[in-house]
């Protein structure tokens, strides 16, 4: 009877235990909004990834520190961030981070990891703060100093990380049309997040890719983009009458090539063997549970595992 006692004891500690290790680790979608427009519902798209006591930035768009703030983190916690393309509805907030960062003199380096350009625009924004860091409190003492590291990766890199790996793919979302004989403008990432109990996806902004799909197998959480086309273009068309045709067809194309429909998001998820999606970076807006049904619906229709359509700062 004592030993039955004493097994059952150590099992419900062990259980415990597995529990509180694994609530550490955590995707927190920071901002869910479809860029580049800005809404009044949603923020621009940031996400937070907590791994035991590290935190990390994944994309950080305007708004960044205040989601932060109200998913219970100081600015001074964070240990990296990864940027998945350079655009500015991905990351606007980066200026936020940096420059807060060194006026309440945080000490710990940040590691920025992005892809080619990164470096460039860093330092630009590092340049642009050069006054204020120089004037500091406008006191006697040192300068603030911004303690910023910048690693450029491309297809195929992989980060070592305390209680993490990462693994990159380059995806389709500066893809370039076949018949243009012009080399691509720029690279746009996915990363692949192992952690010690799961592997996290997280897509950017993509369209179609099977680096993305080889990057997902098999693992729990797909982190994806998603847009209803169709939609975003009779949007354009009610706010831009008379936009010239070439310019909407130029549009269209950018977005059935570089963005992913419902259809598409099951099928990266079933051919990668997910077993949950979350749908961030939605166009447009989803603005009521009718309106997430809707879209859930479609993606039921092809992949049969868990589907969330998430909100600013839901923790998965």
């Amino acid at each position: 009877m004592h030993k039955v006692f004493v097994i059952t004891l150590l099992m419900s500690i062990s259980i415990t235990v597995y529990a509180e290790e694994a609530s550490q680790n955590r995707f927190i979608t920071l901002g869910t909004a479809g860029g580049p427009v800005a809404s009044a519902e949603r923020s621009q798209p940031a996400n937070a990834l907590v791994v035991n006591e590290n935190l990390y930035l994944v994309d950080a768009g305007d708004g960044v520190a205040g989601q932060l703030s109200k998913a219970g983190f100081l600015l001074q916690d964070v240990d990296g961030l990864f940027i998945s393309h350079n655009h500015f509805d991905h990351t606007g907030g980066v200026l936020a981070v940096l420059g807060l960062r060194a006026q309440v003199n945080t000490t710990n380096t940040l590691e920025v990891y992005g892809p080619p350009g990164t470096r460039t625009f860093i330092d630009g924004l590092l340049k642009s703060m050069d006054p204020a860091m120089k004037a500091a409190y406008g006191m006697p003492g040192p300068p603030w100093q911004a303690n910023i590291e910048v690693i450029e990766l491309s297809h195929g890199a992989t980060v070592e990380l305390e209680g993490l790996a990462v693994m990159v793919a380059e995806n389709s979302h500066f893809l370039i049309p076949e018949d243009s004989d012009l080399p691509e403008k720029a690279k746009s990432l996915s990363f692949r997040f192992d952690l010690e109990n799961r592997s996290i996806i997280y897509t950017g902004d993509t369209g179609p890719s099977e680096a993305v799909v080889e990057l997902a197998k098999g693992a729990e959480l797909l982190v994806i983009e998603m847009m209803d086309i169709d939609a975003v273009l009779a949007g354009v068309r009610n706010i831009f009458p008379n936009i010239p045709q070439h310019q909407f067809d130029g549009l269209e194309w950018h977005l059935r090539a570089h963005h992913l429909l419902p259809q598409q998001v099951a099928e990266i998820a079933v051919n990668a063997g997910v077993g949950q999606v979350v749908v961030t970076h939605m166009a447009p807006s989803i603005t009521d549970d009718e309106m997430a049904g809707h879209y859930k619906d479609e993606i039921a229709r092809t992949f049969d595992g868990q589907i969330v359509i998430a909100n600013d700062l839901d923790s998965f």
